[in-house]
């Protein structure tokens, strides 16, 4: 709502019904200000990156900056936050130069404040901290960093004991502080290589958050948001709130008046117990837009609303210089991203079956298997980002599917244990179907964890011998217990292999130059 609306509202009845909105000690509109919070979670670097939404094109890093500063023009009263995983699991463009264009484009667009996600602990804490402070990379060279704040309260640095970036930030908008606290998702400890997170520790959530209002109060802060990449949902009409954030929310101090959320890639404008919950989807499709009036005396916020909207690029054009930024980004790579590596006979997509079976996850476990010659491999659904499209594949394509830089592994497994880390789909902290190849499985979806898998077979129909040795190829990230896979860990007489890419790039030239969608049917629920 505009803020005249707002303040005809109030003039007429003094107190605010509209939205979330509560009683204020004053009836004068001069005494409120209207604030803008403009909010982008999950971006990943998808910087040249289009995609459709509704059968539209939605996306493109200059596309979302159009948008972005338009709504900024409306308010002199905004602040640009974002939620987390800016970068990490990024497209070529961005990847490719250690993730440097798509801080490059936030400060280009003029962030205010963000937090940190998982994916900004890809590569550990030191490369982190140098796309946030700058510094020099042998690859890329002397960094600037990011030029905006940013706030991490559940953060710890084992060694000093304290939170690594600042609990919280005060903006001071209008003469009224606004206080923002960032988190990032404790499952960020079974998501990341275990040796790029040796150095911190991820702290409860809602204590730190609670720990850091408790400062903001005695700071005289009532106005407080959490910016947090946690995982958040709702209907698009605000029933039924979901996942973390709403869970969180009853057990966060009720000074907290927004949450924007972040992880899950979904939808989310709700309000649960008073606290508005929001989240933009992902990879720049949309961007979350929250409207405050806050009461200049008391410093509270009495009134806020918010709405998703869509980047969509009818009847948008995109921004001119981040165009030009993008472009040149990409002018000195053009020729490898365009480099044809084969073809796909029909989309194979990341769509899941009701057991959690997704083809594209079939094609590249049967990559692992292939190539590191085993009796079984496994590809665990989050390490594969884009779908294929009908058509030729360009290296670019296949980078984009899979940006992270894994290398393949070959480990030892005996039957028991490869159902135990089958089993850890449903025990661990980060559940996940994984994908799979030369196994076949059934599992009972009411039986209680750690009793789901029923039957286990290999791709001759064989049942799995709980004392039988398999070969097994799966990426070392898996192999080091990432996803809460800590079975896997039991492997033995480990034998390293390419990278994933490299190895998917293989197979499609030894299956000829063109691939298919593969069957399913190898997971089945009943």
């Amino acid at each position: 709502m505009s803020l005249s609306k707002l303040m005809l509202a109030a003039i007429a009845t003094g107190v605010f019904f509209i939205g979330s909105s509560f009683a204020s000690s004053s009836a004068d509109p001069g005494e409120y200000i209207s604030v803008q919070l403009l909010g982008v979670n999950d971006f990943h670097g998808q910087l040249e990156t289009v995609r459709t939404r509704d059968g539209k094109k939605v996306g493109g890093a200059e596309y979302l900056a159009a948008y972005l500063k338009k709504h900024r023009q409306e308010n002199d009263n905004t602040l640009l936050v974002h939620s987390g995983d800016m970068v990490g699991a990024s497209s070529p463009v961005s990847s490719l130069m250690q993730d440097e264009p798509a801080v490059e484009w936030m400060n280009e667009v003029e962030f205010d404040i963000g937090t940190l996600g998982n994916h900004e602990f890809d590569e550990g804490t030191e490369e982190m901290f140098r796309l946030l402070d700058g510094g020099k990379h042998e690859k890329t060279g002397t960094f600037e960093g990011a030029a905006f704040p940013y706030t991490a309260a559940n953060v710890i640095n084992k060694k000093t004991g304290k939170t690594i970036l600042p609990p919280y930030l005060i903006k001071e908008v209008d003469g009224v502080p606004i206080g923002f606290i960032g988190v990032v998702t404790t499952e960020t400890k079974d998501i990341v290589l275990p040796s790029e997170i040796e150095d911190v520790e991820f702290t409860d959530e809602v204590t730190a958050i609670n720990e850091s209002v408790k400062d903001l109060k005695a700071k005289g802060v009532q106005s407080i948001v959490v910016l947090g990449h946690v995982s958040a949902s709702s209907s698009e009409d605000g029933t039924n709130p979901g996942q973390d954030a709403a869970a969180f929310a009853p057990r966060i101090d009720d000074e907290v008046d927004i949450i924007f959320g972040g992880h899950s890639h979904g939808f989310a404008n709700t309000s649960v117990d008073g606290k508005m919950i929001v989240q933009s989807y992902s990879y720049g499709t949309a961007f979350s837009d929250v409207d405050l009036l806050i009461d200049r005396e008391t410093k509270e916020i009495v009134n806020k609303q918010a709405a998703i909207i869509s980047t969509y690029h009818d009847g948008t054009l995109p921004d001119k210089k981040i165009k030009k930024m993008i472009d040149s980004y990409s002018a000195d790579k053009q020729m490898m991203l365009e480099q044809k590596m084969g073809q796909a006979e029909a989309s194979i997509t990341k769509e899941k079956t009701a057991s959690g079976e997704r083809p594209i996850g079939n094609l590249v476990a049967d990559s692992h298997r292939e190539n590191m010659d085993t009796d079984i491999a496994f590809m665990n659904p989050g390490g594969i980002r884009a779908n294929l499209g009908e058509g030729e594949l360009t290296w670019g394509d296949l980078y984009t599917m899979l940006p992270f830089g894994t290398n393949l592994v070959k480990l030892s497994l005996t039957g028991a244990e490869l159902k135990e880390a089958l089993e850890q789909q449903w025990t661990g902290n980060f559940q996940t179907i994984m994908q799979t190849s030369g196994l076949d499985y059934t599992y009972d979806k009411d039986a209680p964890p750690g009793h789901k898998v029923v039957e286990m077979t290999d791709r001759d129909g064989n049942t799995i011998q709980p004392a039988q040795t398999y070969t097994v190829a799966l990426t070392n990230y898996l192999a080091t217990g990432g996803d809460g896979f800590t079975a896997f860990k039991k492997g033995h007489d480990p034998v390293e292999g390419p990278p994933t890419l490299d190895s998917f790039i293989t197979y499609i030239i030894e299956s000829g130059g063109s691939v298919a969608p593969p069957e399913t049917g190898r997971i089945q629920v009943q």
